[in-house]
């Protein structure tokens, strides 16, 4: 789209990092992902494809791989992050003396870390010491399968420095991807980390064979209890109305390429967690974030019930029968999105 060549690293050579990785490089960039094995980055460098999770997609010359974190991250002007979420904090304080004081950091991770309940922009700033400015939040309804197969696709860049994110819209902007640009960050992650564990619920629902009806209500519910969450945080409520809130939660809801709602399939037909681990086969970040969610409701004293009952049947705590009991058998009250 007419930007200046950039050089960007991806740290992550899974379906989503890959995909971005493509996008970038198809707006004009020069992309080095990080790939952890050899085979991987052999397979991006000799036949432009990742084998392990986008068999069917080449990649363009722009994208190179290598297993070498600092030479993935030397120059690099902008740094992004494709990782599991509970990982982010160890591997982020091997890689932080190699990230530029300049760079930008992109965060594509959605979920909400462990026990400290931060936010990954949050763990980002804690660990680095990188200011709020130039640590960038992109989110949106974004199937990493349908992207990299050119399919229309549009996500939000949030970031405090608007020119920052200006700038970062321009870099990844192509034909078939349009991104939009805002500040609220908060509102953006929280939408993003959320709607991993309202997709376990509809995953839930329909292995127990429950019908249309069931799963609106849980996206309808479900971002109420996300909007409830975020006015209390201080996130701006409009934006889950927009693409990085309603958007994308309807994506991963509706799906069946949504690796959250496979897993919560998984699991309402009888399979246990570590079952459905291995069939997912990738990580659906619902699973470890819900608890961390629903820990973070109870600080600010806002009722999550969906996520409490996936956070239960995560647990162990109740059976999946018994959850889908609990959410019917609460008592009815006005309908409202507010906290």
């Amino acid at each position: 789209m007419g930007c200046r060549v950039a050089r960007v690293a991806v740290l992550s050579a899974g379906s989503w990092g890959t995909t971005m990785a493509k996008v970038f490089a198809d707006a004009g960039n020069d992309v080095l992902v990080h790939a952890r094995r050899d085979e991987v980055a052999d397979a991006i460098n000799t036949r432009h494809q990742n084998p392990r999770y986008l068999p069917d997609v080449l990649l363009p010359p722009r994208v190179r791989a290598t297993t070498n974190t600092t030479f993935a991250l030397s120059g690099a002007a902008y740094v992004v992050l494709s990782i599991p979420a509970q990982t982010l904090r160890e591997n982020l304080a091997v890689w932080a003396p190699y990230i530029r004081p300049d760079t930008v950091v992109v965060s594509l991770m959605k979920g909400i870390e462990t026990y400290s309940g931060l936010r990954m922009s949050e763990v980002i700033h804690q660990v680095t010491g990188i200011p709020f400015d130039r640590i960038a939040v992109l989110s949106g309804p974004n199937l990493a399968r349908e992207i990299a197969g050119g399919q229309p696709a549009a996500s939000v860049i949030a970031c405090p420095d608007q020119t920052a994110a200006a700038a970062l819209q321009k870099a990844c902007h192509t034909s078939y991807f349009r991104p939009y640009t805002g500040t609220d960050v908060a509102g953006c992650e929280l939408g993003g980390a959320i709607k991993n564990v309202i997709a376990l619920a509809v995953g839930l629902a329909a292995g127990l064979s429950m019908g249309d009806n069931a799963r609106a209500l849980l996206v309808t519910r479900g971002l109420a209890e996300t909007a409830r969450l975020g006015q209390a945080i201080g996130a701006d409520p409009l934006t889950f109305s927009g693409l990085a809130g309603a958007g994308d939660l309807i994506a991963t809801c509706s799906s069946p390429l949504s690796r959250n709602r496979r897993f919560g399939e998984h699991l309402g037909r009888g399979m246990s967690v570590e079952e459905a681990t291995t069939a997912t086969g990738q990580t659906a970040e619902g699973v470890k974030s819900c608890r961390a969610i629903l820990d973070l409701s109870r600080v600010h004293g806002v009722e999550m019930p969906i996520t409490e009952v996936v956070a239960a049947v995560i647990d162990g705590t109740t059976s999946v029968p018994d959850a889908a009991a609990a959410l019917m058998s609460r008592t009815p009250k006005p309908e409202q999105y507010r906290a």
